[in-house]
């Protein structure tokens, strides 16, 4: 049976090079996007032009009935979905929690925390032995964030991404009797755009002394991460927070 994932935010860094990989892998890829037609794109163009299979689905996971009508579309033209990387996240500008707006509070969970409960639970109706599926996996991204608080810059993100872990392990528990397998990887320093979206585009460079492997990570070492999560060399892996932050 092919292997169907979908990878919400997979226009750029961690997204992008897990759709990049998975599809080496064998997966038909839905590389989801909210804004960046063109990367997504491009995503798309360089797993074809490798012999992979692919189509760019745009959907705001923040917004329910676009990722309805994404599901829909990935029904229709991949099939029924096998995998599912809850990667689609969002970061605001360094703020203290003194100075941040209810506005800014909002979309931060809409986005990072609702998005990945409304998609979890459409991959769940396709995936579970309860709704005639074949099992599946899902792998959340988190963040080192939510343990390390990111105090004076993001605590509103970790916050968020603390939403993440708990609902990775009260996920998991709650179908793993139905074939589906749910985990999470917390990424650490990584280079991606997503620093930049912050106002802090130098930010790994300023803290990588922070890491005790001292340098950043990039996003393909995050991906091979989840890939293996992925796959059924994990067969027996679930309810795990992965690190991947170099020791920090």
């Amino acid at each position: 049976m092919e292997q169907v994932l979908l990878v919400t935010g997979a226009s750029r860094g961690i997204g992008a090079e897990t759709a990049l990989l998975a599809a080496a892998r064998g997966y038909a890829v839905a590389v989801n996007y909210a804004a960046q037609a063109a990367a997504a794109d491009e995503v798309v163009r360089r797993i074809r032009s490798a012999g992979g299979k692919a189509v760019a689905v745009q959907a705001d996971v923040a917004d329910e009935g676009q990722v309805l009508a994404m599901f829909e579309v990935i029904d229709a033209q991949l099939g029924r979905l096998t995998a599912l990387v809850n990667n689609a996240g969002v970061v605001d500008v360094a703020a203290r929690v003194e100075e941040m707006s209810v506005a800014r509070l909002k979309r931060m969970f809409d986005i990072n925390v609702l998005g990945s409960f409304v998609c979890a639970r459409e991959a769940i109706h396709r995936m579970s032995t309860r709704h005639g599926g074949s099992g599946g996996a899902i792998v959340n991204v988190s963040s080192a964030a939510s343990r390390l608080g990111a105090p004076g810059q993001y605590v509103d993100y970790a916050a968020a991404k603390g939403a993440i872990d708990a609902f990775t392990i009260g996920l998991a528990k709650e179908v793993a009797a139905e074939g589906i397998r749910v985990n999470a990887v917390r990424p650490g320093l990584i280079e991606t755009e997503i620093h930049a979206s912050g106002g802090i585009p130098d930010r790994v460079k300023q803290l990588a002394h922070q890491v005790p492997m001292q340098r950043g990570g990039t996003a393909l070492e995050v991906a091979q991460a989840i890939v293996w999560l992925l796959s059924a060399e994990a067969s027996y892996t679930t309810m795990s927070l992965i690190e991947v932050s170099g020791g920090r």
